[in-house]
């Protein structure tokens, strides 16, 4: 099976990926991309506790991801592709991998961030990276959850863009 979703979510895994995401569309194989996570020991021993025995996790640096994906490693599986941010994203479909549509569920605010959503808080760089990716023909969308109404964020980005 291919790629069924990618995902920016920030806080990575936690309840709304496990109780919402995995049980509707029937992942079995979730990738978190994130060089930064890749060399957080915690962080990678947190993450594996929070996901269900039945799924597999793997935890790649950006590179070693796209190498997989055009590869084909991710074929085999119902896999989800996790990201913290959309720079992230953005670099993994330069690199060649095909990418339909993101999945924009949890962007945060903090400091130096704008909040346009609830759920989506962004830097001049986090709107510089999706309006990038928007501009390659890949859909933008805004869902926590997948029962959720589906929200294109190309109108709510392209205003932030400076």
């Amino acid at each position: 099976m291919p790629i069924e979703l990618v995902r920016i979510d920030d806080r990575l895994i936690h309840g709304q990926i496990v109780q919402g995401w995995l049980k509707i569309i029937h992942i079995n194989k979730i990738v978190v991309i994130s060089d930064a996570v890749v060399n957080d020991q915690m962080q990678r021993m947190l993450l594996t506790m929070a996901v269900p025995s039945n799924i597999e996790l793997e935890i790649k640096t950006v590179s070693d991801a796209s190498k997989d994906a055009l590869n084909g490693n991710y074929d085999k599986s119902s896999t989800m592709l996790l990201f913290s941010n959309p720079s992230d994203v953005l670099a993994v479909i330069e690199s060649g991998v095909d990418i339909k549509s993101v999945n924009v569920g949890g962007m945060h605010f903090t400091n130096g961030k704008r909040q346009l959503l609830c759920n989506l808080s962004v830097d001049d760089n986090d709107v510089e990276a999706l309006s990038k990716i928007y501009r390659k023909g890949i859909e933008i969308e805004g869902r926590v959850l997948p029962s959720d109404e589906r929200i294109d964020l190309f109108n709510i980005i392209e205003r932030e863009r400076r």
